[in-house]
């Protein structure tokens, strides 16, 4: 509780210094907090902002149970493909190293280097190939949950 009687023995001085700081910083500070972003919190470089898929999907989280977040460093060797397959749930993938072709049929080819982020094709069909004479590594980060798998093969 705040004691009047107090505040009557200060000096003027510490009284418009108080009042100052009760009725304009604090009501400031308070205003202004809500727009401080998490990247004022701590260094960080955001690497990827999206609604979509790479392909235009809007992307979608799994409800067959609870939440499972899965986390790979996926590999492809020189010359070497994946098979053909689809995500059922969002994949969030980092280009650690090299550079990855991603063939998504009827939609077109995209070219992956190492520093892209992106959120994979979930719907539609792909496969990657690495026409490289370097390794590519990824780091895949897959929101998905009980019931549901990462990574469904095409026939």
């Amino acid at each position: 509780m705040f004691d009047y009687n107090r505040v009557a023995m200060m000096p003027r001085e510490k009284i418009v210094i108080r009042n100052f700081i009760t009725s304009v910083v604090v009501p400031l500070m308070l205003a202004i907090a809500p727009s401080i972003s998490w990247a004022q919190a701590y260094p960080a470089q955001q690497l990827l902002s999206t609604k979509t898929t790479v392909v235009g999907e809007e992307i979608r989280y799994p409800t067959t149970g609870p939440a499972r977040v899965t986390v790979t460093i996926v590999t492809v060797q020189p010359g070497a493909d994946t098979v053909l397959h689809r995500h059922p749930a969002p994949l969030v993938a980092y280009i650690l190293e090299g550079e990855l072709t991603v063939d998504y049929g009827p939609m077109g080819k995209k070219i992956f280097r190492k520093g892209d982020a992106l959120v994979e094709a979930m719907d539609v069909p792909h496969r990657g190939t690495n026409p490289g004479t370097s390794t590519v590594k990824l780091l895949a980060v897959y929101l998905g949950a009980e019931g549901t798998p990462d990574v469904v093969l095409e026939k």
